[in-house]
């Protein structure tokens, strides 16, 4: 089974060069545009620099797992630990990257299989140690001890095969550890596709995009996870769990963290690699013509794979750091200067369009699509056949701006569209105010981008994206008051009432993990 070696304080593959972190160019650029006056290297600590808490995990119960689990089952070493001790948001790479590894999990559990899922949640539920499932690790899920004695992070890597694929049915059973890439090469070789595209494609894992809160569930190219979804196969500690018949209980376990079972496996729609797919981007005069021109497609059920609209902040981002480092061209000077004359300014919004299927369908969803752009405004752009190296991708870049002292976070939103420019805005404004009052200097401030992603015919999604200079002294608290901002925003839009729903999923909790071993921070 394929595995992928991450770094155990980042996104990045060990060894691995960003060209953005050599791009000199792009770094004043964003520095001025930060009001700073440069950005500095701010690299994390050196693993070998930092000391453990020692494990809580008894060595009885630490031989035990290795009886059920094998000689490699049970992993404690540093980098393993290290590596665990928290999920991939934000504030818990701040933790990392300090140094700061008090929530390092007293072992890590590598399950081969279901049944070793199943046997390690018995066993943690009569010995009174929490368990984190880590999936790809793509999640803020720092571990939480709770009051139990020991905590341990499974890894489902191992758990990493597609089991069964019904062509005639389109369906697929695969294993929840799988990541990507790797499922998608496995349908592949049978001429299928699953075509769900989250940020962390490259990293994350089916079960982490069922149990993660925003991790692929939204904002992901080809659809929501509810739209492929077909079952769900759950390890809890009185057993294995398969959510069918009424009441449907899959919904209960999207964005659950892991608080009611260990997700296994799941049943997926799958459909056939489209005989061509095309992408094409267009450019409107501003983001609000933008999004008329997505719910209208949506209205008027215009064929298309998938839709991605981004607006002038993201635009302009991906724009600059494109031509930073690039000599004059007299070509692009000329299409800018059409641009100004054509009077698309910085207020510009870029679309990308994609089409599949037969060679008669994409041409004519390609030409309704033109039609629709052109009366809204916009300019047709072409055929963009590497929009995914174009696309601005946060998370990849995550380690690259935190060594440079910036940080950047990010959240999905969705709302109806009569909601939806009341959302962007209020969002929007709040994280501009909230990073000027938490900068590190007078004057200072951030940068807000968002992108429109995952419509549908009555909603849609804005994947905001932030990026501001760090305080280097307190930047996990800097950066949980610039989120609140945002999250406080949303909510004054689409107001959201928890405290009901929360002492209902507690109650479900009760059933299924009595002993409350099961993500216990995960429902405070």
């Amino acid at each position: 089974m394929e595995k992928l070696q991450t770094r155990w304080n980042g996104w990045g593959i060990p060894g691995y060069q960003d060209p953005l972190a050599v791009n000199e160019a792009a770094w004043r650029w964003l520095a001025q545009s930060f009001a700073m006056p440069a950005l500095l290297a701010t690299p994390p600590r050196d693993l070998s620099d930092i000391a453990l808490p020692p494990s809580r995990l008894t060595e009885r119960d630490r031989d035990l797992l290795s009886m059920q689990l094998g000689r490699f089952g049970v992993q404690q070493d540093v980098f393993e630990r290290a590596r665990h001790a928290g999920g991939r948001g934000l504030t818990d790479l701040l933790r990392l990257r300090s140094g700061d590894l008090s929530s390092a999990p007293d072992a890590v559990l590598y399950p081969r299989n279901e049944n070793d899922v199943l046997a390690v949640l018995k066993f943690c539920a009569e010995h009174n140690i929490a368990v984190m499932p880590f999936g790809g690790g793509s999640g803020d899920t720092a571990p939480v001890r709770g009051s139990h004695g020991a905590v341990i992070s499974l890894n489902l890597s191992d758990l990493g095969r597609v089991t069964a694929i019904d062509t005639v049915s389109g369906l697929a059973e695969v294993e929840a550890g799988i990541t990507g890439p790797a499922l998608e090469r496995q349908l592949a070789a049978r001429g299928m596709t699953l075509g769900h595209r989250p940020d962390d494609f490259e990293f994350s894992t089916p079960g982490g995009w069922i149990a993660q809160p925003g991790i692929g569930q939204e904002a992901a190219r080809y659809g929501n996870v509810s739209d492929w979804l077909r079952g769900v196969r759950v390890a809890t500690p009185q057993g294995l769990l398969k959510p069918s018949g009424l009441p449907d209980l899959k919904p209960l376990l999207l964005g659950s963290r892991g608080a009611f079972g260990v997700i296994t496996g799941a049943t997926i729609r799958i459909r056939g690699i489209a005989e061509k797919e095309d992408h094409r981007a267009y450019l409107f005069p501003d983001f609000a013509s933008g999004l008329a021109a997505v719910r209208e497609a949506h209205r008027t059920g215009l064929p298309h794979s998938f839709l991605q609209l981004s607006d002038d902040a993201e635009t302009r981002l991906t724009q600059a750091f494109q031509r930073a480092d690039q000599d004059f061209d007299l070509l692009r000077h000329m299409f800018d200067v059409y641009l100004s004359i054509r009077r698309f300014d910085s207020g510009a919004a870029r679309l990308v369009a994609g089409f599949a299927g037969s060679e008669s369908e994409v041409k004519s969803a390609r030409k309704r699509l033109d039609g629709l752009a052109k009366r809204l405004g916009a300019l047709p752009l072409g055929v963009d056949r590497e929009w995914e190296k174009q696309r601005f991708s946060s998370l990849y870049r995550r380690d690259t701006f935190l060594d440079r002292g910036v940080s950047m976070d990010g959240q999905d939103f969705s709302a109806s569209w009569a909601k939806l420019p009341g959302l962007y805005v209020a969002v929007r404004a709040a994280l501009k105010q909230a990073m000027r009052n938490h900068a590190p200097r007078a004057n200072a401030h951030g940068l807000v981008l968002c992108r429109l992603s995952g419509a549908r015919s009555d909603s849609a999604t804005l994947t905001f994206t932030w990026l501001f200079p760090r305080i280097l002294t307190d930047g996990v608290a800097q950066a949980e008051r610039i989120r609140n901002a945002a999250m406080a925003a949303a909510s004054s839009v689409d107001p959201v009432h928890h405290g009901l729903q929360r002492d209902i999923l507690r109650g479900i909790k009760q059933v299924v993990d009595a002993k409350a071993i099961l993500n216990p921070g995960a429902l405070l």
